[in-house]
């Protein structure tokens, strides 16, 4: 059986190594070269040795060491694996007093997953915002602290199918009493103002997937002939940040909670507990020393004459001063570009949209 060290002072147990292990470690060697020369740092070369040690560990070795480590011991091998790791690179590094991974960029996430209106089979329907949700996460308390939550009033579709209610458990008298989205909006707004969310904390979106942000939010700003909002230009998808992290294929939520060792809590499609779920990832990824950093954009068009403005407000930022807003346009084009090249899943993103307006079988 392999062993980890458990104090700073032991000696890692040592073994047979195979192809993998000996594939990672020149991999972990070569991230630990300094620039100035060839020699390993020491703490590297340490860590590089524990990381083959665990890569050798079965799931219930690994699950036993993170028990006696008092450590999360849910999830598949895989998750198990990068968790343990994270451990003994935050403890080693922290103790050569080198900044250990995990702190988080931002002060808040904004858990945000709209429900709109839609039509089976129907890929050109317009899309109008029916249910918004916001879910906000502390990322240093790692814990949800409040939400927003408010339906709107469709306008172009004010007639919900039939597969609409089916699909999000909203009825048509919901939406009748509700506002339209304009409203919604400025009252989402100053409720981040409340939090002074952009003025004294930095944040970032997160989003399940690109459609929230680059398809229902701005198809609706449109519809609604109102500016896109500043803080929705660029977000995080948690499906790139989650395979990326635990180097995983793309998954859906409810795949990815099954992965985490978690269950869906709620009703499927309502966009407040699909908020929910998605705002419980995002904490187990920052438990797990993930540093959750945007990783998609939207580049809005300028407004149309006649678009109106919500004031002050539409002005929130996130607090990131690198806006793509000084990017030329050449830079705008490649970086689109890329982001689709470097997507090994882009089909498989638009497959899910369609899954988005299915209902899914038992």
């Amino acid at each position: 059986m392999s062993t980890v060290e458990d104090s700073d002072g032991a000696n890692t147990a040592s073994g047979e190594k195979d192809a993998e292990s000996s594939k990672m470690h020149k991999v972990h060697k070569m991230r630990a070269k300094r620039d100035h020369g060839g020699d390993i740092d020491p703490v590297y070369k340490k860590l590089s040795a524990i990381n083959g040690e665990i890569n050798r560990m079965s799931s219930k070795e690994l699950r036993d060491k993170l028990a006696e480590l008092k450590l999360d011991v849910r999830g598949s091998k895989d998750i198990l694996q990068k968790r343990l790791k994270m451990h003994y690179k935050q403890r080693k590094l922290m103790k050569a007093k080198v900044k250990p991974p995990g702190n988080s960029t931002y002060d808040y996430l904004i858990i945000i997953d709209f429900e709109a209106t839609c039509q089976e089979n129907n890929l050109n329907y317009n899309h109008e915002i029916i249910e918004f949700p916001a879910v906000l996460v502390d990322c240093h308390t790692r814990e949800i602290v409040d939400e927003f939550h408010e339906f709107c009033k469709p306008i172009i579709n004010p007639r919900l199918t039939e597969f609409c209610c089916g699909l999000t458990g909203i009825t048509q008298d919901v939406v009748d009493k509700a506002d339209e989205f304009p409203a919604v909006l400025e009252r989402m707004e100053s409720w981040m103002s409340s939090h002074y969310l952009g003025v004294d904390h930095t944040f970032a979106v997160v989003t399940d997937g690109p459609w929230d942000m680059s398809r229902f939010l701005q198809m609706q700003c449109n519809f609604s002939k109102i500016h896109f909002p500043h803080w929705g230009k660029k977000w995080i998808n948690i499906r790139k940040a989650y395979s990326s992290y635990y180097s995983c294929k793309r998954m859906n939520l409810e795949e990815m909670l099954i992965n985490l060792g978690l269950k869906f809590q709620g009703t499927q499609h309502c966009g407040l507990h699909d908020s929910r779920n998605i705002a419980r990832i995002a904490i187990q990824l920052l438990n797990d020393g993930c540093d959750l950093v945007k990783n998609e954009f939207l580049h809005v068009a300028p407004p149309s004459p006649g678009t109106k403005s919500l004031g002050h407000l539409s002005n929130i930022s996130s607090g990131d001063t690198s806006d793509h807003q000084n990017r030329t346009k050449e830079e705008i084009v490649k970086k689109l570009e890329d982001m689709k090249l470097e997507s090994k899943n882009f089909v498989e993103e638009n497959q899910d949209l369609l899954e988005y307006h299915r209902l899914q079988s038992t």
